[in-house]
């Protein structure tokens, strides 16, 4: 049995071959195909696995949580992928960026200029790349805060760091069970207990 039929595909189906070189940020828009949340790393593709319940929850808590506190300036994606440089062009769990970076319904990236905040939630094969690789590469783009999420027992811990502009590295600011509680990117307080709690409804914006 083929590997492509193995994913469902036809046998006479070809996988993406990168040119010489490596892929662009820009191929990820023009690659028939792909699977959906695929990443550029240092010119090659990187799919990822099935999201697991807690990876999911943590997603909808953190950003929830965001949205809910974040001033007027800021907004808040999950999964939209971020150009860092020609070659890399990865997608953070969450992210907040700068509100006038917006450009419309068709946009498909933020610049990392516009990035304010990236979080990673670690999964099983993204581990090198949560805690090693991507740090890396968004202090050298220069996002100032990255937090990386871990599971323990179910329930969430994050670590969070600011970028040191002296060494273009992140360094670490804390270590958060239970509750995180911060002043930057901007003042905010995340119960990260009740990541399988349903979030609340929020109030209608006008009348009926």
């Amino acid at each position: 049995m083929s590997a492509a039929r193995d994913y469902g595909l036809d046998d006479d189906y070809e996988w993406p071959r990168p040119p010489e070189g490596g892929w662009t940020a820009d191929d990820l828009d023009e690659l028939p195909n792909l699977p959906p949340h695929t990443e550029l790393i240092d010119g090659s593709l990187v799919f990822v696995s099935p999201q697991t319940r807690f990876h999911l929850r943590t997603i909808r808590l953190l950003e929830y949580s965001l949205l809910s506190q974040a001033p007027d300036a800021y907004d808040v994606d999950r999964e939209f992928s971020v150009k860092l440089d020609r070659r890399n062009r990865p997608e953070p769990d969450v992210l907040v960026y700068r509100a006038d970076a917006d450009t419309g319904p068709r946009q498909t990236w933020h610049h990392s200029d516009s990035v304010v905040l990236a979080i990673e939630v670690v999964s099983e094969d993204s581990q090198e790349r949560d805690r090693e690789v991507k740090p890396r590469k968004y202090a050298l783009a220069g996002i100032p805060y990255y937090w990386r999420v871990e599971e323990n027992e179910g329930m969430p811990v994050v670590y969070t760091y600011e970028l040191d502009r002296a060494t273009d590295a992140y360094g670490l600011t804390g270590i958060h069970h239970n509750r995180l509680k911060l002043d930057a990117p901007f003042p905010l307080t995340i119960d990260l207990t009740v990541i399988n709690r349903r979030p609340p409804l929020m109030p209608p914006s006008g009348p009926f």
